[in-house]
């Protein structure tokens, strides 16, 4: 019975692999990080216990209270077996004056990554060539793959920063399309002004420049980080900045992105692949409502960035504990603009990622090849923050005891 079943399934696998497109099945998985239910359950861990949930770059600090308010009175409005607007015509025109573009300029997403995604959709075909950096966001390098294109990535310097040069000469190329993520995910670091400049000035006018900024509200504390909006009024070529309600604003379970475009025509195109009810009627006015108290985005952005510098100060007293033998010989921490931080742990991170699963601490860990001993952290509560620390410490030190054995009374590093 198992036998013949197991084998029609294999069959049935089979005919599904030879029906799908070939840029389907070689794809790799999105590594989208375990949700802290899971977690709690496959460790057996009690309820009272709390977990520090540092893997998605969520903000601990939630969302504006007028959130919660709209949220109960739609629930009461009746308004929920109604289709949402398909134009997020009222949270279209807040954002459209928030940041003095045409509101026909704007367009909307279930989180940035559906506009990824539909940008793919629409300017890329088979032996395209796409331009992103290496580690990539996931997406940038998966949406170009399912279109048939080809996707060149760029390395860091050694200080884990953005090469500038290599940037120039490979957009100077001219590629279909580039994903510029600034700032980085998963390393954090950032273009300056004049870097971007640079950046605008060597790409030709033919390649559609999409500026990744999921991460703006933080990075834009940063001494010198551009205000992009205004550096592409004067280029010619097409492009599009990406933000979302995700990060900054604490709706990253109402999935809310958008995009200014260069023009209304390339939201134009973007519509004709759109699902038309992409943004449902609890993100848009969630999304409204947290627009409308930037005082509250502002304060939490704020305290944010000052727990990541804490945090990053307190890695880096550890890092330069680090001589030979000592647990923390190797660590890195790369620059950030965001509310992560990327590490290098100078040895594989899965094992240590799964070791903090089991002591409550969600963090990522890098799969992509090269950076397979990296770790990307987000930036919890204060209290989250020194548990990872704590459980880190505890991780990485029973990891280096373990390959200490005593011969003769001497303790040996094997």
């Amino acid at each position: 019975m198992n036998s013949s079943f197991n084998a029609s399934t294999q069959a049935s696998s089979e005919l599904l692999m030879s029906l799908a497109r070939p840029q389907a099945r070689g794809l790799p998985d999105y590594n989208a990080g375990l949700a802290p239910a899971v977690v709690r359950q496959r460790y057996h861990l009690p309820p009272e216990q709390p977990l520090a949930c540092l893997a998605s770059n969520e903000n601990p600090f939630g969302a504006s209270p007028a959130v919660a308010r709209v949220l109960a009175e739609l629930a009461l409005s009746g308004e929920l077996s109604r289709y949402p607007d398909a134009r997020c015509t009222a949270l279209r025109a807040a954002i459209a004056a928030g940041l003095s573009v045409a509101p026909e300029r704007l367009v909307f997403g279930n989180g940035s990554e559906d506009l990824l995604k539909l940008l793919c959709e629409v300017f890329l075909q088979p032996g395209d060539r796409v331009l992103t950096q290496r580690p990539a966001f996931g997406l940038h390098e998966i949406y170009p793959r399912l279109m048939g294109a080809e996707v060149e990535l760029l390395d860091l310097t050694e200080a884990m920063t953005f090469d500038v040069e290599a940037w120039c000469t490979a957009l100077a190329r001219g590629p279909k399309l580039a994903f510029v993520p600034n700032p980085s995910n998963p390393v954090g670091c950032a273009f300056d002004r004049a870097a971007m400049t640079r950046l605008l000035a060597a790409t030709p006018a033919h390649t559609l420049l999409v500026l990744d900024e999921a991460y703006y509200e933080y990075a834009r504390l940063k001494p010198g980080y551009p205000e992009v909006l205004e550096l592409l009024h004067a280029r010619s070529g097409p492009w599009i900045v990406l933000r979302t309600f995700s990060k900054a604003w604490g709706l990253a379970g109402l999935r809310v992105g958008y995009g200014v475009a260069s023009d209304a025509a390339m939201v134009a195109l973007l519509d004709k692949v759109r699902s038309p009810f992409n943004v449902n009627h609890a993100a848009q006015s969630a999304a409204l409502a947290a627009w409308n108290d930037p005082a509250h985005m502002q304060a939490n952005v704020a305290r944010t960035v000052r727990l990541r510098e804490a945090l990053a100060a307190r890695l880096r007293a550890l890092a330069q504990l680090g001589q030979p033998g000592h647990p923390f010989a190797g660590l890195r921490i790369a620059p950030s603009a965001a509310n992560f931080l990327f590490l290098d742990l100078g040895q594989p991170s899965a094992p240590v990622a799964e070791a903090l699963l089991a002591r409550g601490v969600i963090v990522k860990p890098w799969k992509e090849p090269g950076f397979t001993h990296c770790l990307r952290v987000s930036i919890g509560s204060e209290d989250d923050n020194l548990r990872f620390v704590q459980a880190l410490m505890q991780v990485i030190t029973q990891a280096l005891d373990a390959t200490v054995e005593p011969t003769h009374g001497h303790a040996q590093v094997a």
